[in-house]
């Protein structure tokens, strides 16, 4: 059985790792946060891919500054509430939802931009 959890937690990884790679390239969809989740399904199921995450030249550097700091860079807190702003207005404009689901889905943007606003920037190591 512990074999068969160990390779759920590797197929979650590689999904988060499918879906940062799809957010890497379309607009509004995060990239980060799946990278993060994937990183933490590696260290239960894949030592090799976590160290690949953590060392990768592009995305390495904040993924250890968030498990070590819990940090996010400057740069990517207004990335986050920029991309969660740009996407509520997309949404209100192109799904024209009822008022009641529009104030719904902008507190909760609302909170997960204030989470990712409130986190401190990193510490130079």
């Amino acid at each position: 059985m512990r074999r068969s959890i160990r390779f759920l937690w590797l197929g979650l990884g590689l999904f988060c790792v499918a879906l940062a790679g799809i957010g890497a390239v379309l607009p509004l969809m995060p990239t980060t946060i799946f990278l993060i989740l994937a990183v933490g399904c590696f260290a239960r199921s894949s030592p090799r891919l976590e160290a690949w995450l953590l060392n990768h030249p592009r995305f390495g550097r904040p993924l250890r500054q968030w498990r070590e700091q819990g940090a996010v860079p400057l740069v990517g807190k207004l990335g986050a509430a920029g991309g969660m702003a740009a996407g509520f207005m997309l949404f209100c404009l192109t799904a024209r939802p009822a008022v009641w689901v529009a104030i719904c889905v902008g507190a909760l943007l609302a909170i997960c931009a204030a989470y990712v606003v409130s986190r401190p920037r990193p510490r130079t190591l």
